[in-house]
Formats: structure tokens, C-alpha cells, sequence
């Protein structure tokens, strides 16, 4: 096996998706949260209630269930945040993810076979709120996929080394005010090397930090497949 993007490419054949109830893609429509939608010229995206009506209209639209997108896009969403803005220079805006925008307490499933990694509550505002960290090990590779966003019960019995099959369901996704001040939806995150980091890793980095974090964090669409990704 060459990398952990070959991996991910060669996993399934097929979609994988993440939301239980919403098992065909018909049901998915792609969303655009970035600096350059003229439509979100007038909406306070950083406020979630103008952010759900907007994620409401889209998938409106396309008469979808849930709005997804985000990997390595820049966003004005975490302005408002003082923790993404250290200075203008290192403003960290690009997002290393991909968002699953649905329903308060949508089911989330685990993608494939792992472990738990580690948990944690990460409550400051504009972080992820409860978070689940899974390991992963396939041919030799180990790597890590990260769930923020969730509902703090989705946090109850789990301990370390805790498997989960492809499938199981790990979590729920919680409401604005358990997940930390943002719409309703999953932050899905691949990592090969997490080094030191327990329940936590970045999720938005500068762009000065691109080239380090799209290795270390690869498109997770590689892995799920709810569309066409370019394979370099």
C-alpha cells in the first residue's frame, strides 16, 4: 500500500455515509460556506440561526436532508472567534474537514471498524464541543477520524480501546448550544498523524498551513465518496 490516500480510495467501492436515515445520495446536496458566495454577503454566518436558515434554503433547493461540504475551504465563519484570529497573518480560516449539515440528534455512524482514541468536551466556544477521536488500522496504516459536534450524551460509556463496527452507531449530533455555538451538523475529519493530541486536533488551520495539514488530513471525501474527488 503506497500511502493512506491510496487507502482511503481503495476502502470502498461505494458511498459511505456517515447520517443514519440518509443511506442514498439523492438525499445529500453540496453547500458552498465559503468567502467567495456572494450569497452569504448579507447573512452573519457565524450566527447559528442565520446559518441554519441559510443551510434550510439550500437544501431546499435540491428538496435534500442534508448539506454537505467544506474540505480546505476558506471561511469567514470563525471571524467572530478570537482563537482562530491570533493575527491577520496567521488567521485561521481554512477549514480541514468536511461538514454534514442535518437535524439536532441525527445518528451518527461509524464509517468503518475502529477504536476509540480518545473523548473529550472541547466546550470553549467556536471548538467542537463533544468530540470523538477513532484509530484505524488497515493494511499496516494506522490513522485517526474525528466527530465534532455531537451531543454530550454521545460522550456516556465510551473509554479507551472501545471498538465500534462499520456501522455502529457513535454519537448525535447536538444543538447549538452543547456544540459550542454553530448549526446543527457533524465535522468529519481524517488525521494520519495525531501525535500527542487526546480528543482534539486542529480543524481549521492558515493558509500558510496548508501543505502541512492537507497531507496530514486528507480529503475525506476519499474515504466516503458522496462525490467525485480529484485523486493526485
Amino acid at each position: 500500500m503506497k500511502n493512506l490516500k491510496d487507502l482511503l480510495i481503495q476502502t470502498s467501492q461505494t458511498p459511505i455515509f456517515l447520517l443514519k436515515g440518509t443511506v442514498d445520495l439523492k438525499h445529500y446536496v453540496s453547500i458552498d460556506l465559503s468567502t467567495v458566495n456572494k450569497e452569504l454577503s448579507h447573512i452573519n454566518i457565524s450566527d447559528p440561526h442565520q446559518c441554519q436558515a441559510y443551510i434550510e434554503k439550500v437544501l431546499s433547493r435540491k428538496n435534500a436532508k442534508i448539506a454537505y461540504g467544506g474540505y480546505l475551504e476558506k471561511r469567514s465563519l470563525y471571524k467572530v472567534h478570537s482563537a482562530f484570529n491570533t493575527s491577520v497573518k496567521d488567521e485561521r480560516n481554512i477549514h480541514l474537514g468536511i461538514d454534514l449539515w442535518a437535524r439536532v440528534g441525527t445518528e451518527v455512524l461509524s464509517p468503518m471498524d475502529g477504536k476509540i482514541h480518545s473523548f473529550k468536551n472541547n466546550a470553549v466556544k467556536g471548538d467542537y464541543g463533544p468530540t470523538i477521536i477513532l484509530e484505524h488500522k488497515k493494511k499496516d496504516i494506522v490513522f485517526y477520524s474525528l466527530y465534532g459536534h455531537l451531543s454530550i450524551d454521545s460522550l456516556n460509556d465510551l473509554y479507551v480501546g472501545k471498538e465500534f463496527k462499520k456501522g455502529n452507531v457513535l454519537g448525535r449530533l447536538g444543538e447549538p448550544a452543547i456544540n459550542v455555538n454553530y448549526a446543527p451538523h457533524l465535522h468529519f475529519q481524517l488525521i494520519h498523524h495525531i501525535g500527542q493530541k487526546k480528543g482534539d486536533y486542529p480543524g481549521v488551520c492558515s493558509s500558510a498551513e496548508i501543505p502541512f495539514y492537507s497531507n496530514n488530513c486528507p480529503n475525506p471525501n476519499l474515504l466516503l465518496k458522496i462525490d467525485a474527488v480529484k485523486i493526485d
